[in-house]
């Protein structure tokens, strides 16, 4: 029952019941998390489409994957790779990956206001959801951690150098799209993850991941 809630509850509801864990099945909680990383996911591929309708048709063709920040964590390739990790690591690359983007969404979020785009009240509004919403499931992985007994794991460091999106318009679009085609690219990964954790945690057979 409390599964087929979960698929109903809206994010800020999923954001609230991480506030008390100590009735909450490991199960449960998992499948919260995995709710919340669903939505991420979501929300970074509507924006991305926001930002994609009067986008420079040049643009995505400057950057590559390779570029991104996050490009140097080990992780798996592919979902076998990650059904193989223990929990543990799959839990740690998960929280590794959205601590990297802690500096990065806050600098999107401030620059998303004057963004030089037709959209950009929408762009605006999602990208500080988008922020929220990672906070939330930050905190709801720390949650996880405690409930799991993994506090121990040496999170990996990922810095990010970088202070603005650039001074000209085509720049600071350019720069806007870039990062966020690797946080949708990166959200995707920790969805991933946390459904392969799940899927682990309650004993299902490998081919229902």
């Amino acid at each position: 029952m409390v599964n087929q809630l979960s698929h109903t509850l809206p994010v800020a509801v999923l954001m609230c019941v991480f506030v008390s864990i100590d009735g909450v099945s490991l199960n449960d909680l998992l499948e919260r998390v995995s709710q919340l990383s669903d939505k991420l996911h979501s929300l970074s591929t509507s924006l991305t489409n926001d930002l994609d309708s009067h986008f420079p048709p040049y643009g995505g063709r400057l950057m590559r994957p390779s570029m991104c920040h996050t490009a140097s964590l080990q992780i798996p390739n592919d979902k076998d790779q990650a059904l193989r990790l223990p929990e543990n690591e799959l839990l740690s690359l998960a929280r590794s990956l959205l601590l990297a983007w802690s500096d990065p969404l806050a600098m999107l979020s401030s620059e998303a206001n004057t963004l030089p785009h037709p959209e950009r009240n929408a762009i605006n509004s999602k990208t500080r959801q988008l922020q929220d919403q990672t906070n939330s499931l930050g905190a709801g992985l720390e949650r996880l951690v405690h409930k799991m007994g993994t506090s121990s794991e040496v999170l990996s460091s990922l810095p990010f150098n970088s202070n603005d999106l650039g001074h000209d318009k085509i720049s600071r679009l350019v720069n806007f799209h870039f990062l966020l085609s690797c946080f949708r690219r990166d959200s995707h990964k920790i969805d991933s993850f946390l459904k392969v954790l799940r899927c682990r945690t309650s004993k299902m057979q490998p081919d229902m991941c």
